[in-house]
């Protein structure tokens, strides 16, 4: 079992800045694999970026490439998406998420969230 919590979300204007955090605790956490959701009001959850369980793998959805960064720190069992140049679509509830197969498309467990708002 792994139990995942986000913290990081907030409000920000557009063109701005954020990290969002993921802590992971269960004994084995850092052999999964991790990633970023993001789920707006009215749409379907959306991979946004995920690792590979030693960080030497990633994959990133087009409409975030070169704007956002996952990174993880297994010695602190956390998990990273750093966002640059915010824009008010970005406006969702993040998800962190952590899977063992069929990287990067299943995942077993899930955080609760983290607002994040972009005004323009």
């Amino acid at each position: 079992q792994v139990q995942l919590v986000e913290s990081g979300g907030g409000l920000v204007q557009a063109g701005g800045s954020l990290r969002l955090a993921c802590a992971a605790s269960g004994r084995t956490s850092s052999t999964y694999y991790m990633a970023w959701f993001r789920q707006a009001p009215g749409k379907e959850r959306q991979l946004l970026a995920a690792t590979s369980s030693m960080g030497r793998s990633t994959y990133y959805a087009d409409s975030v490439k070169g704007r956002f960064t996952i990174s993880r720190d297994n010695a602190k069992n956390t998990v990273y998406l750093q966002m640059n140049s915010l824009k008010s679509e970005d406006t969702a509830v993040y998800y962190c998420a952590a899977g063992s197969i069929n990287w990067p498309r299943e995942y077993d467990f899930w955080g609760q969230g983290t607002q994040v708002t972009v005004s323009s």
